[in-house]
């Protein structure tokens, strides 16, 4: 069951949302038809997985039970449930083609659900796959390589404009939505200090604290600019709050240029601040090439990752049809296995009522039986692993059916 942001709105996947994940899981789990469940939850969607042999009535009624509406709601199959997966692990899915927090979040709450106990061996080869092909689409492509969202397109041109960042003097005026965005993306850059301005302190103080920053009262902002190689202005503020005159007297008497980026909407800089010698402005207008010229370059790089994710689908659904013939075979054995040694007992039990009976007797018996048990089942097991390979599901449910492997009680014979 998938709610996204792809019908969805944040307020929608909000009020779709109730309790804690493991809350839920347990809830889920707690259903009589649901053997396994798993739910990756992030801030552009919900997602629950379940293995149930009624798994789309179980979800629908789990959907009305939660007040979701149908109108944001997709159910999959189990094809389409693996397709999915793999392409949400390979960034195909997100709002930003290739992003790679993704990867890192089902991960977390995929252990999750193996930590809480509702996670076994169907969910556990599915969710593997899903990181493997995750991890191999970002190394045998480009999907994640340029940014295309207005924050990390700032920070990439500034790399470009400058020759990199390292050891350089970074201040985000805007600790908003859009500052966060550009702050995380300055994260890991080596930069000498980055300074965060915002008019309230407090929030400020927070987002520079995560980046290991320095926050400074807005009122001042001005004066760190003078020390500062880029400035990213990304604030709400309905006018412009950097002008002409402010940049003026803080490129006075300095050689070095200052790049200041104009991420605000509307505007947050004087245009008439390009005329201020030193100075190298960019807009919003200028990130967007940038951006779409690094989607245009993910949206080719996605048709690569579609074969790498065909082909491992592949393997996979073969990897569960072998694991449908090994349930079967398991089971049989086992049942084999449980009848050789009631049997075994009860013939050495009568022999020693004859004559004492050794080790060496014994595992005579035992040997014989295995020996019996094994080549018996030898030709079954051969024909239930084509079977399984053949897509033969008929054949495979006679068969535990014909032999009382799904775990139904035999009536006892009198």
């Amino acid at each position: 069951m998938l709610i996204t942001h792809k019908k969805a709105t944040i307020g929608d996947m909000a009020h779709a949302w109730h309790g804690g994940i493991e809350e839920l899981l347990v809830q889920l789990i707690s259903h009589d038809l649901v053997e396994e469940c798993a739910v990756l939850k992030t801030c552009n969607r919900v997602e629950i997985y379940v293995v149930s042999p009624k798994g789309s009535k179980v979800l629908l009624a789990f959907a009305k039970e939660m007040n979701v509406s149908s109108r944001i709601v997709d159910f999959l199959d189990h094809e389409e449930s693996l397709h999915h997966l793999l392409s949400l692990a390979s960034g195909l899915d997100s709002m930003i083609i290739g992003e790679d927090q993704i990867l890192g979040q089902m991960k977390e709450l995929y252990n999750l659900a193996k930590k809480t106990g509702t996670a076994g061996r169907v969910l556990d080869t599915a969710f593997n796959k899903a990181i493997h092909v995750g991890k191999r689409v970002r190394r045998e492509t480009k999907i994640n390589k340029g940014s295309v969202s207005i924050g990390s397109a700032a920070v990439e041109l500034a790399e470009e404009v400058l020759g990199g960042l390292r050891g350089k003097r970074v201040m985000v005026v805007g600790a908003g939505t859009m500052g966060s965005l550009v702050a995380k993306a300055l994260a890991g850059k080596e930069l000498d200090v980055i300074y965060v301005a915002n008019r309230t302190f407090e929030r400020a103080q927070s987002l520079a604290k995560s980046l290991h920053g320095l926050a400074v009262p807005y009122h001042q902002f001005s004066e760190y600019m003078r020390e500062c190689d880029v400035v990213i202005v990304a604030t709400s503020a309905p006018h412009n709050v950097v002008t002409p005159e402010m940049v003026s007297g803080v490129m006075a008497g300095r050689e070095n240029r200052v790049v200041l980026i104009d991420i605000g909407n509307p505007r947050n800089v004087d245009l008439d601040v390009k005329g201020v010698e030193g100075v190298a402005l960019y807009d919003i207008d200028d990130l967007k090439s940038v951006s779409e010229r690094n989607l245009q370059q993910r949206r080719k790089e996605a048709k690569h990752a579609e074969k790498i994710i065909e082909e491992e689908l592949q393997l996979l659904n073969a990897r569960y049809k072998r694991q449908k013939a090994d349930k079967i075979i398991s089971a049989l054995y086992n049942k084999i296995e449980r009848i050789k040694e009631d049997e075994c007992r009860a013939a050495i039990n009568k022999l020693s009522a004859y004559h004492t009976i050794g080790e060496i007797e014994e595992k005579v018996v035992y040997d014989l039986t295995r020996s019996f048990s094994n080549q018996i089942l030898a030709e079954p097991t051969k024909v239930l692993r084509s079977a399984a390979e053949h897509d033969e599901k008929e054949f495979l449910d006679t068969v535990a059916e014909l032999f009382n492997l799904n775990g139904k009680k035999e009536k006892n014979s009198e």
